[in-house]
């Protein structure tokens, strides 16, 4: 019982970052699973199955509060599920001894992403109101359903700073629509882990308590996407999900780090990620009204658009 409490706190924290970032609720809830001893596939197996709940959920909450490019979530969410449906089949054939060090591996390098993205880059700034054209948005949402499936998590962390950095699309509908378009890679990667594993090695008393978490969380997480400050945030996440991936694989049997080599490893990590947070707090009350004016011309623009004007144009009347 307490096992299953704890993780619907995981759950439910897990969903708070990502239905504020756009990313990381299967980076964080996997890397938990894998902490405890959980077989690979089965972490990412349970961790979608869970997703379904979730994304459903968040998806509705995103929309009801306006976060959402119905264009976007259709362009990026269709090869998104084709290539969660592959990676999960591929992850479901590997060994245990192969899959836990490649997947805490994978888990590294986007938590390392996040940590830089979030604690060294602002807002966007760029091309706002011009459209994401499906070429762009097809092979990228192929590669980051695939990561995703197969890494436990990487949707957003693929997804969300590759249309960030376009500067098209305001962030609050970048989040939006990447939260979104996720049930559809939910839905996939659990039938691609279904069809390769069975349900024998999923534990559903997990699943339950993994959505009962995110569910209760999706609904604040898309109100505070408007008022938390990422960079704070991604700063202190990414720094958990370094350490938790790392002390997995110094302790896999591809390393086997001895005691003094993981203990002088863990506190080099434990010094960049307070450094980090001290710096992301620092630069977010520098910039923070630069942030505001960003958000505010990008919330202009988007109005347009809606009423088919060109930004800082007024509509025309008739004479």
């Amino acid at each position: 019982m307490q096992k299953l409490l704890l993780l619907a706190l995981v759950g439910l924290g897990a969903q708070l970052v990502d239905g504020s970032l756009g990313m990381a609720y299967g980076v964080t809830s996997t890397t938990l699973l894998l902490a405890v001893g959980t077989n690979p596939a089965a972490a990412s197996a349970t961790v979608h199955l869970a997703e379904i709940g979730t994304t459903l959920v968040s998806g509705f909450s995103h929309w009801k509060f306006g976060n959402v490019d119905w264009k976007v979530v259709a362009k990026i969410g269709v090869p998104g599920a084709v290539g969660a449906f592959a990676g999960a089949t591929f992850l479901s054939n590997l060994s245990t001894e192969t899959a836990a060090p490649l997947m805490a591996i994978i888990l590294l390098v986007l938590g390392l992403y996040v940590f830089l993205r979030f604690t060294f880059q602002g807002l966007p700034k760029g091309h706002l109101g011009k459209p994401l054209r499906k070429r762009f948005l097809g092979p990228l949402g192929l590669v980051a359903g695939f990561v995703d499936a197969t890494g436990g998590g990487g949707w957003g962390p693929v997804g969300t700073p590759a249309i960030l950095a376009s500067g098209r699309l305001e962030p609050r509908k970048t989040i939006g629509s990447i939260d979104t378009s996720e049930f559809l890679i939910a839905v996939a990667a659990s039938l691609g882990f279904l069809w390769g594993l069975g349900d024998e090695n999923i534990d559903y008393g997990w699943v339950a308590a993994l959505l009962i978490g995110g569910v209760i969380a999706a609904p604040i997480a898309a109100w505070l996407v408007r008022h938390i400050p990422p960079r704070v945030l991604g700063a202190a996440v990414g720094g958990l999900i370094i350490l938790t991936n790392t002390r997995s694989l110094l302790r896999s049997d591809w390393i086997d780090a001895s005691d003094p080599v993981r203990y002088t490893v863990y506190a080099v990590i434990y010094a960049a990620w307070a450094a980090a947070l001290v710096y992301a707090i620092k630069q977010y009350r520098k910039n923070a009204d630069e942030d505001r004016r960003i958000l505010a011309e990008a919330e202009a623009a988007a109005a347009a658009d809606a009423a088919g004007e060109a930004p800082g144009e007024k509509a025309s009347t008739p004479a």
